[in-house]
């Protein structure tokens, strides 16, 4: 076999190279980042203050403060980003948060627009601002979250938070479109996975959750809850050359929920 066959058949991104992991704080995010920091990636993550000090980076890694919502921050960091790394092969984008779940009927505007707002424009912000450092790539990539929620909606009070997911995976069509052919764009759709943002979010106030676990299970083929680690796997592999033909896609990984 050649050895150009054996490179790309390579499952994760190429030691050296640069992923930006905004959200990096949180739950899923903390498992991405150390395991991207373990397979010698260099490693930038983007979230809030509050969070950074709460769950302090790995070693190695770099940590910038950043509210995905405000403009002007997004700008600084990756204006610091730029100051110290050349290019960005891989970003990542895990922002997006719920509040008390409120029935549509019920919600004020202000509310939708934070929880919108921190989800689906929060990512445009993002990824514009990622976009420059990314074409200067030899094979950058970009992978948006969006969920289950997204697709099927079988709680109450979930509405804005769906609406922005639903628009998350639209949102990664119309990128993979436009920057095609160097950018490749796919989104991951997590099920139900035990993290804090089942109560909010990490590094927002807690919140209560109407999801009951143990009945969600019971409508789970694999019987069980997800967790971080059961993402991470296919968050590498959607980096690496092994997935150099894949792009405009998302993948469900909710254990057989959604199909």
């Amino acid at each position: 076999m050649k050895s150009t066959t054996l490179s790309k058949l390579q499952m994760v991104p190429k030691v050296g190279e640069t992923i930006v992991v905004a959200g990096g704080c949180g739950g899923i995010g903390r498992c991405l980042v150390e395991a991207a920091n373990e397979i010698g990636l260099n490693v930038i993550v983007l979230d809030l203050q509050r969070s950074i000090d709460g769950f302090p980076v790995p070693m190695g890694v770099t940590a910038i403060a950043c509210d995905a919502t405000r403009p002007v921050e997004i700008v600084a960091a990756f204006k610091e980003i730029s100051s110290n790394f050349r290019v960005i092969d891989h970003f990542v984008n895990l922002v997006g948060f719920t509040k008390e779940q409120v029935n549509i009927a019920d919600m004020v505007e202000d509310e939708w627009d934070e929880i919108t707002n921190g989800t689906i424009k929060s990512a445009f912000l993002l990824v514009r601002a990622a976009i420059p450092l990314l074409r200067k790539s030899a094979n950058p990539s970009i992978l948006n979250t969006a969920s289950t929620f997204g697709v099927q909606v079988t709680v109450a009070g979930y509405g804005p938070y769906s609406v922005a997911k639903a628009g998350i995976i639209n949102f990664t069509r119309a990128l993979a479109i436009e920057e095609a052919p160097h950018i490749r764009v796919n989104a991951l759709a997590p099920g139900l996975i035990d993290t804090q943002f089942l109560k909010g979010g990490t590094g927002r106030d807690e919140k209560s959750s109407r999801i009951d676990k143990n009945r969600v299970v019971t409508g789970i083929p694999l019987q069980r809850i997800g967790t971080p680690d059961d993402l991470i796997g296919i968050m590498l592999f959607l980096a690496s050359p092994a997935a150099a033909y894949i792009t405009s896609q998302t993948i469900h990984v909710n254990g057989g929920l959604w199909s």
